[in-house]
């Protein structure tokens, strides 16, 4: 199958959707198989003609002979979730970024409450639109009418203060002084989180930091260099954080995962 990652093109999309990418048959083998693993995104696919197995942690989707459209999301998970594709199938898939997805969706907060579910469907016409595109043949019509779509779902609202959290968040400050300096309890800040992010600070600065290490790790000579430059407190605490969220050491993770991919997969 080919798998083809886009970023958005209209520039009104940018501060809320990371990118996208489309699954289609190619001339290769139909069948894909790779574990995914921990990010902070709010993702959403679309998939015609298939059937999909939801199990903890594992994804099946194969091939159906009714042409209808499943949607699911995924906004929450801490180990690697493994994906097959068994088959040929056609699927978009949304990255959504941090509080991304609240300014679509008024109060995603039950979404959320689930993590992940295969009944995403939050517009009337949602389902149609999808439908529509994952038909179109010419990949850049195909592009233009799903920016299009969720354009015009884009309903701006204001986090200034959850912005000013997350930029903090991504460095080394303290949560509590985080949460106090913007007159929060680190409780209520917590509460607050997980009703607009979908997860706590803590575990969002814990996926940051990992996905920071990644980022970071080709202009590194050590992993004890990469550590501190992570924020992690030094390189055990880099490989037991690496350990619980891709259930493999960093080590083995940097020799089988491409990094310099946009979705950042070990194929299997």
């Amino acid at each position: 199958m080919n798998l083809e990652f886009y970023r958005p093109t209209l520039e009104a999309l940018t501060p809320y959707i990371e990118g996208y990418y489309f699954i289609a048959p190619g001339t290769h083998a139909d069948n894909l198989h790779y574990w995914t693993f921990p990010n902070n995104y709010f993702i959403v696919s679309v998939s015609q003609g298939v059937t999909i197995e939801m199990e903890k942690n594992r994804l099946l989707v194969r091939p159906s002979a009714q042409q209808t459209v499943l949607s699911n999301f995924v906004s929450r998970y801490t180990t690697p979730i493994e994906v097959l594709y068994d088959g040929p199938i056609l699927e978009i898939t949304i990255y959504f970024k941090p509080l991304g997805i609240n300014h679509f969706i008024e109060n995603p907060h039950s979404l959320f409450e689930r993590n992940t579910a295969l009944d995403f469907n939050p517009f009337s016409d949602f389902i149609p639109n999808m439908n529509e595109i994952l038909s179109t043949s010419d990949r850049s019509l195909q592009r233009k009418k799903l920016e299009a779509y969720w354009l015009s779902k884009l309903q701006i609202r204001e986090f200034r203060h959850l912005k000013e959290v997350l930029f903090a968040l991504e460095s080394e400050e303290k949560i509590e002084d985080i949460a106090h300096r913007h007159g929060f309890s680190r409780q209520y800040l917590s509460k607050l989180f997980n009703k607009v992010i979908g997860k706590s600070p803590v575990e969002y600065r814990k996926i940051h930091r990992f996905r920071a290490a990644i980022a970071n790790q080709k202009n590194m000579k050590s992993l004890t260099e990469l550590s501190y430059e992570s924020m992690f407190y030094d390189q055990s605490h880099l490989i037991k954080d690496f350990k619980q969220l891709t259930s493999v050491n960093p080590y083995t993770f940097f020799k089988k995962v491409d990094t310099n991919q946009e979705c950042l997969w070990l194929f299997i």
